[in-house]
């Protein structure tokens, strides 16, 4: 899981994809196979229409075509391909059309269910289609009617995408060349909740019948051992509580147990679907409220309102058998049921740092 991101006051800098930074190298590249002056930078246009320059690391011919690369810049986005260096290889082909490949660093789609067919290049399809667009000007540009090899790589891509949901989702051997726009939004994390779409859509294409979505890798642990789930079933959904609910409209999956820290549960208890601080806090208010309506009394409310941490406030609840985390996490599947259809079958369990289970509410098997 990554690390949560200080506080900032300063304004936050967007970059750029690696469909972004694929495209820009590819047309780079294709320039020198006409003769065309070597860059230093080059410029494409975004999905959007937004006309943008990148500065190239290198960009020259070799015996087989020609390569070229940049360095990924997500901006003040916490992505995991920041700094990564990015590199087409291009080649003239003999066929029509975009041939795709793999290379160093790029992974291979192996299971149903993502955007892009069982054995081909981790590529997505928007990022397919901006490669293919720049290169098809460029070939009416040099009344060029033949067709282009296009292999993408990453340095240290197979490192880096150990530290994604790649491997779990069947993408084997390096990262994905993701991108919708062009361009990363700081702390939009568009990337991370792509992988949890992809991995809502994997399970569902795979007939997977039950699926455990979960904050981090505590409650992975937990949920895991409980029922024995493989690989494809667990879902690291970070804060992005709402990405999944909403995902499952789409890819309903049958049996969904959520699972995570009680502070995060007690968020989606009170109705928010992002369960990031920056997002949202612990409302020792509603707390205290609910302790309330289970029997406690003004002492035990002060002392969960005087509270640092939800943990501390739970501990105070369960020294005089007042229910809170059972009574969270029935709240919080309540919130769950009105988002998700109604083919899913859902659960909640709430943990506390110790990976013990605190709270539960729903049945699923």
């Amino acid at each position: 899981m990554r690390e949560e991101t200080a506080e900032r006051k300063i304004a936050l800098r967007s970059g750029y994809t690696t469909g972004a930074c694929a495209t820009v190298t590819s047309l780079a590249a294709a320039r020198l196979l006409f003769d065309l002056p070597v860059l230093t930078q080059c410029s494409i246009t975004l999905p959007k229409g937004q006309r943008v320059e990148f500065t190239l690391q290198n960009c020259k011919l070799v015996p087989e075509g020609a390569i070229a690369s940049t360095i990924k810049d997500a901006g003040d986005d916490p992505d995991v391909t920041h700094q990564a260096l990015v590199c087409s290889h291009i080649a003239l082909s003999s066929k029509t059309g975009i041939q795709f490949y793999a290379g160093e660093g790029v992974g291979t789609v192996t299971r149903a269910g993502l955007s892009i067919a069982p054995n081909e290049p981790a590529i997505n399809p928007v990022p397919r289609l901006m490669i293919q667009q720049h290169l098809q000007q460029l070939a009416n540009e040099q009344r060029y009617s033949g067709g282009f090899a296009v292999t993408i790589s990453i340095k240290n891509g197979r490192e880096l995408a150990l530290k994604t949901m790649n491997p779990r989702l069947g993408i084997v051997g390096g990262l994905s060349i993701l991108g919708t726009t062009g361009i990363v939004r700081p702390f939009s994390c568009s990337a991370y909740i792509a992988s949890i779409h992809q991995g809502i859509d994997v399970a569902f294409a795979n007939k997977i019948q039950h699926i455990a979505v979960c904050t981090g890798a505590s409650s992975e642990a937990m949920i895991r051992s409980h029922y024995l789930l493989s690989e494809m079933a667990l879902i690291e959904m970070g804060d992005f509580v709402g990405a999944v609910l909403k995902h499952l409209k789409k890819s309903p999956v049958p049996q969904v147990s959520i699972v995570g820290g009680f502070g995060k549960i007690s968020k989606l208890a009170a109705g928010h679907l992002d369960l990031h601080s920056r997002k949202s806090a612990i409302d020792f208010n509603f707390l205290a409220n609910l302790a309330i309506k289970l029997g406690a009394d003004n002492i035990l409310k002060a002392h969960i309102l005087q509270s640092n941490t939800s943990i501390e406030a739970l501990k105070y609840c369960q020294q005089q058998n007042i229910p809170l985390a059972e009574a969270i996490c029935d709240l919080a599947l309540q919130k769950v049921n009105t988002i998700v259809p109604k083919s899913c079958r859902c659960e909640v369990w709430a943990i506390n740092r110790k990976t013990e289970v605190v709270g539960h509410a729903g049945s699923i098997r």
